[in-house]
């Protein structure tokens, strides 16, 4: 009897699963050993390195991928905390003879190659290795395949990320790329090896293995457990994510084909703070629990019935923009640092200001609009994109002159949909160092209007008195600068800016005027 190993690495779901498909479809393999690693080196020994809603967002996705192994094979997940290569080795070891092979996707992050690789050579001490990294899995693209095609150039610009494209998927008569079809959920699930299952778990195992029920007893014993002062409103999982991919995608013709990323709203839905006004996906198809093929897949559906928005601006703008930043992080070297790193111009920001970086993170800034962002991050693990353009000008070159990783560290720890490749790739492009950038000197206003390309609520102002409930009674027409008010107006809105509220801690215009001029300076040191 033999067992194939399906590790779900980037990809917890069922469906456009290459690893998952191949393992059933193989005549060979009698059963399939599903599981998934916690490495202390990502997620942090306590789980120090990911925010509390983006661990309660990652349970969930386990949690649903379990109840449909369960469901559809009687197999549980099993889930491993340790070194991936450890982890290999103890399942290797405990499976003996049965053991058949191994499963995964291809992972193109620094870490995740080195990772990959140590796997790869215990292969050389088995008699019959079977180890399968499958590319295309988490993207559309085979990224090592593309970066080492003959005259591969690193895309700067949606022409040259569309170009790349067309050598890969070349577009058909209609227009539209050959992008191949997502794999179904297998017809058949095969079960876990007889003998195996989570009880019995340590007998087999030589590292600690959690069912996702006895992982969330684990969790609440290291006293990050409690998520009751979250707002639940991204759940994790593969239902969840094609449940919405329906509401948001599959079932808004008019939405899909009119979509301008730019013009939707950075302060979400008009009628709920919490809804996107974007598809909100990006956290499922970061934890892999939707596939971009299929959503690239309905969106092209969509396209074809009849007149539709174009990259970069629709949504297979989106998704081409990904594939970009995927690629650039595998070929450009130091793709995370700023020393070294070809797509990063090396400003000399200032000495990290305490004081700053925490009224930015705690959404105490002064600034309604920056403070709701942040605010909207912590409580949910979620920011439309524009609001991350808004927060991450005024942390940098706009009005606090702090250094860009900064913020990258605080979004990876807390955005639902944290992604090595895209999150380095959004401060590199938002803190104005990349070549891909905008112009440096092209800021956004934290104290926007009606008419910012930022496209704030200036109705209702119903977004800043949802996340900034002390501004809840302000009027709408200041609620934006609420400092600039007089104290009548302070006093009947029940809330005094210095006391209630806090003041500006800078002079948005004096700081941006500063900042500007360090980052020409610095320019040019670079030139000289």
């Amino acid at each position: 009897m033999s067992t194939s190993v399906v590790w779900f690495r980037k990809s917890l779901r069922l469906h456009d699963n290459p690893a998952l498909t191949q393992a059933c479809e193989d005549s060979s393999v009698d059963f399939i050993l599903p599981i998934f690693i916690l490495d202390p080196k990502v997620v942090g020994e306590k789980f120090e390195k990911y925010g509390k809603n983006r661990i309660r967002f990652l349970l969930e996705s386990l949690e649903d991928l379990d109840h449909s192994l369960v469901s559809k094979a009687k197999s549980p997940l099993f889930i491993f905390y340790g070194c991936p290569d450890e982890v290999v080795g103890s399942i290797i070891r405990s499976l003996g003879d049965q053991f058949s092979g191994l499963h995964s996707e291809y992972c193109s992050e620094p870490y995740g190659l080195q990772v990959t690789q140590k796997i790869l050579d215990r292969q050389n001490d088995l008699p019959e290795p079977s180890f399968h990294f499958h590319p295309a899995s988490h993207t559309l693209l085979d990224i090592e395949s593309v970066i080492r095609s003959n005259g591969f150039k690193d895309p700067k610009s949606m022409k040259d990320i569309s170009g790349i494209f067309s050598k890969v998927f070349p577009t058909e008569k209609d227009g539209f790329y050959s992008v191949p079809d997502p794999l179904p959920v297998p017809s058949r699930l095969k079960p876990a090896p007889t003998g195996f299952d989570l009880p019995s778990a340590p007998a087999h195992f030589q590292c600690e293995v959690f069912s996702p029920s006895t992982l969330s007893s684990s969790l609440k014993d290291w006293g990050i457990g409690d998520f009751s002062n979250f707002e639940n409103y991204f759940r994790g999982g593969e239902t969840e994510a094609l449940n919405r991919l329906q509401q948001k995608v599959s079932s808004q013709t008019d939405f899909v084909n009119t979509f301008r990323k730019p013009k939707t709203s950075s302060t979400n839905s008009d009628s709920n703070p919490l809804e996107p006004s974007t598809t909100g996906l990006s956290p499922y198809i970061a934890t892999g629990s939707l596939s971009t093929r299929l959503l690239w897949k309905e969106v092209e559906r969509i396209n074809r019935t009849g007149n539709h928005s174009s990259p970069p601006e629709s949504l297979h703008g989106q998704l081409l923009f990904r594939e970009m930043f995927y690629l650039l992080s595998r070929s450009v070297p130091n793709w995370n640092e700023d020393q070294e790193n070809p797509m990063c111009k090396n400003i000399d920001w200032g000495e990290p200001d305490e004081s700053k970086l925490s009224a930015w993170e705690r959404g105490m800034t002064g600034f309604p609009l920056i403070d709701a962002m942040m605010r909207q991050l912590d409580s949910t693990g979620w920011m439309h994109h524009l609001g991350r353009h808004a927060v991450s000008c005024f942390l940098t070159r706009g009005q606090l002159w702090q250094h860009w990783k900064h913020g990258r560290d605080l979004f990876e720890r807390k955005l639902l949909d944290s992604d090595w490749a895209l999150n380095n790739a959004n401060w590199l492009w938002l803190s104005g160092v990349a070549p891909f950038s905008m112009p440096y000197f092209r800021l956004y206003n934290p104290c926007p209007d009606g008419k910012s390309s930022l496209n704030v609520d200036a109705k209702t102002g119903q977004f800043i008195k949802h996340w900034v409930p002390e501004l809840k009674d302000f009027p709408v027409q200041h609620i934006y600068e609420p400092h600039l008010t007089s104290e009548k107006i302070q006093q009947d809105a029940n809330c005094i800016i210095g006391r209630d509220y806090p003041f500006p801690i800078v002079n948005r215009k004096e700081s941006a005027k500063e900042n500007l001029a360090h980052f020409k300076a610095s320019l040019s040191k670079l030139t000289n």
